[in-house]
């Protein structure tokens, strides 16, 4: 890790160029992490669920908010285990890394990943349990139908990693234009 601080930072800490751990992690960008897991049914529609707090993002791949010392895939399985029942096994498959800046929706930039959870069958889908206090309703769409119910952003991340599944490469979305 480069410790050297800018300029404007070494004006704020007073001091020489290098700085302890403490010093420097006060100068950096401060982020949340998030994991999520993208599912289709059999056909290739995407799967979301409907959110209970945010309007802003209403309808969202399984997956949340990383916690202190947990790594992205534990992440994406803990959350997709706490919001649908499914406990899914791996081997983790990048399907994009996403990009956020800080807003007025929240105050740090937002940094994640979205891991590939391939196709459930109507079975799973049916049997997929919500937790009344993060979701209310899921629904699986072809890709046009979730234009209409996303923001033009959240739609054109949804684009991305579909693109990403089809192809076999991973993506970057920063959702820039």
């Amino acid at each position: 890790m480069n410790r050297d601080l800018s300029p404007a930072a070494r004006e704020r800490v007073g001091g020489p160029s290098w700085a302890p751990p403490e010093q420097y992690a006060d100068t950096v960008m401060r982020a949340t992490g998030f994991a999520t897991i993208f599912f289709t049914n059999e056909d290739g529609h995407p799967l979301h669920l409907h959110s209970v707090y945010s309007s802003a993002h209403p309808w969202q791949m399984v997956g949340g908010t990383m916690e202190p010392g947990e790594r992205p895939w534990q992440t994406a399985v803990r959350e997709c285990r706490e919001e649908t029942g499914i406990a899914p096994t791996g081997p983790p498959r990048l399907l994009a890394s996403v990009f956020g800046p800080p807003g007025a929706e929240w105050p740090y930039s937002t940094m994640g990943l979205i891991f590939d959870g391939g196709q459930l069958t109507a079975a799973q889908i049916h049997s997929i349990a919500l937790d009344p206090d993060e979701h209310d309703e899921l629904r699986v769409l072809p890709l046009a139908e979730w234009e209409a119910l996303m923001t033009s952003r959240d739609f054109a991340r949804l684009c991305v990693v579909v693109e990403a599944r089809r192809t076999g490469v991973a993506a970057y979305f920063d959702g820039q234009d």
